[in-house]
């Protein structure tokens, strides 16, 4: 899928701005010189940020309850989907928080977040953070069993996840404990067909 194509998208169906559109061709600039030096994302998938990295990401603001106003992104990494999701959000007054374990990542996130004039909290270790919020996402951070158990032991009331998978969501959803506090849901990615998002009302 074309940048171009990727754009239409984004404004037609997902009614990103044409401010946000031009924030996320800065962010396109500034992430290309940074992995230069980092490797933030796969060399592979450089040609095709706009798809990979950040359709995939903006496609969840389909699942946000907008009427909810905390957003927690696991594993922020250079933005996904966090800074993306931030970025739409704005407008709902949504309090965003990236968590990210690596510093150079964090003082990348907080680069990002000036230049593109985005308010977020940016976090560290999950563990020693408040991590409190109303909809969890999260992209290539941990299995699903893993995430599970985050949600459970720190988060103390009832939220929502919205969790992108691969093409194993449906057996690592087979392979969880029955917990009926818990309700899944899988719906398929609009990058790829194989990929799966994971929808979870998490009831405690």
């Amino acid at each position: 899928m074309q940048k171009l194509e990727v754009i239409k998208i984004l404004k037609e169906d997902l009614k990103f701005s044409n401010t946000s559109i031009d924030k996320l061709k800065t962010f396109e600039i500034y992430l290309l010189k940074a992995n230069k030096k980092h490797n933030f994302i796969s060399k592979s998938t450089e040609n095709d940020i706009w798809s990979r990295h950040i359709l995939d990401s903006a496609q969840l603001v389909k699942y946000i309850n907008f009427k909810h106003g905390s957003l927690l992104d696991l594993g922020s990494g250079a933005g996904f989907p966090g800074l993306i999701l931030a970025l739409y959000l704005e407008k709902y007054n949504f309090h965003v928080k990236l968590a990210e374990k690596s510093p150079v990542k964090r003082s990348f996130l907080e680069d990002m977040s000036m230049k593109m004039d985005i308010k977020v909290s940016i976090l560290g270790n999950i563990y020693n953070e408040d991590i409190s919020a109303d909809i969890i996402v999260c992209r290539a951070f941990k299995k699903l069993e893993e995430i599970m158990k985050i949600s459970r032991e720190i988060l103390e009331r009832p939220h929502k996840m919205i969790i992108l998978k691969g093409k194993d969501a449906q057996a690592e959803i087979n392979s969880l404990p029955i917990d009926k506090n818990c309700s899944y849901k899988l719906v398929s990615s609009i990058t790829n067909s194989k990929s799966k998002i994971v929808l979870v009302d998490a009831k405690k």
